[in-house]
């Protein structure tokens, strides 16, 4: 989808509350949406499909607030992120520093069903594989590596998103990479 045609369905949301053109946009993005969440969800497709209905109404109920600061897509991921952000802190008590947040983010997530992302064979094998590995990172690591390696986001994208400084996403980045490859290499992927 081109950035001109998401700005020209904004305006008719924001200017006539059109449906019909809030509905193009959710058709349009809907699929990395709900792609980016089943990823942080480590394969929970329910759940990932919860959120990306929530995200969907924030945006709805914030779009008059979209200034075109970064890509329509990257305003989505962020509400997404947020949205994700919320459901971990209403599934677990708020830990008491970023350390502590870190070992409840793998702990939590290395307990959830995956399920494949991919289609049959052994390409759902690598999938869940890859999603087992993605769920050994801890969050923000996770949340980093899915939105430049799958969703293509560069590091100015992620910063936005995430609201981090990007020498930190780097540095999350460098080190969910690393991490991916461990994890990968130990379970015989050379």
């Amino acid at each position: 989808m081109s950035r001109l045609s998401d700005i020209t369905l904004i305006a008719q949301v924001i200017a006539t509350g059109s449906h019909r053109a809030f509905g193009q946009l959710v058709e349009n993005h809907q699929e990395v949406v709900r792609r980016f969440l089943r990823r942080l969800t480590s394969g929970d497709v329910m759940l990932a499909d919860d959120l990306a209905q929530e995200t969907f109404i924030r945006a709805w109920q914030g779009i008059g607030g979209f200034r075109q600061l970064s890509g329509f897509e990257t305003w989505l991921l962020r509400i997404a992120y947020h949205v994700f952000l919320d459901e971990a802190r209403k599934r677990s008590p708020l830990p008491t520093s970023a350390k502590e947040e870190e070992l409840l983010a793998g702990s939590e997530q290395a307990e959830m069903q995956l399920l494949p992302l991919g289609g049959g064979g052994e390409g759902a094998s690598l999938s869940m594989d890859l999603d087992q590995a993605l769920a050994s990172l801890v969050e923000i690591e996770r949340t980093c590596v899915v939105l430049q390696c799958v969703e293509g986001q560069s590091i100015r994208e992620i910063a936005q998103i995430t609201r981090l400084n990007e020498n930190t996403v780097k540095s999350h980045l460098l080190r969910g990479k690393k991490n991916l490859a461990n994890y990968l290499r130990k379970n015989g992927y050379g």
